[in-house]
């Protein structure tokens, strides 16, 4: 079996800790928690909440289409939120950028997140052009 290969995401900038945004292995790919800062390194925790989740979720596509997958080849996604008041919010936002897109998930209530983050998403794809 091929050893795990890291996901680099053009133009972005790199994780802030020891990880990698994703990791593809046995034709999976692994995206790891993303929060809602931008491409540029700028953040998105003293924004409105939809603003938060609208740039995670783009960060788990932008980790996805540099491994090869779309939204379409997600089993799995797993999401802290913090304030479950914020569910409601968050499943009409999630629906409208996954559209057909349905994997399975969990939605977790934490009670807080690095750097004040309302919202944190990792994700498991099945990429169908695996070897």
């Amino acid at each position: 079996m091929a050893k795990p290969e890291p996901i680099v995401v053009p133009d972005s900038v790199p994780p802030a800790g020891h990880y990698s945004a994703g990791m593809r292995h046995g034709g999976l790919l692994y995206v790891s928690g993303q929060l809602g800062a931008r491409a540029d390194g700028s953040h998105t925790h003293d924004q409105p909440f939809e603003v938060q989740v609208r740039a995670a979720l783009d960060n788990v596509l932008r980790v996805l289409g540099a491994g090869g997958c779309t939204a379409d080849d997600l089993v799995k996604v797993t999401v802290y939120l913090v304030g479950v008041e914020n569910w409601p919010p968050f499943n009409a936002i999630y629906a409208d950028v996954m559209g057909d897109a349905r994997p399975a998930r969990a939605v977790v209530p934490v009670p807080e997140l690095h750097y004040g983050y309302l919202v944190e998403i990792e994700a498991i794809a099945a990429c169908r052009d695996a070897d």
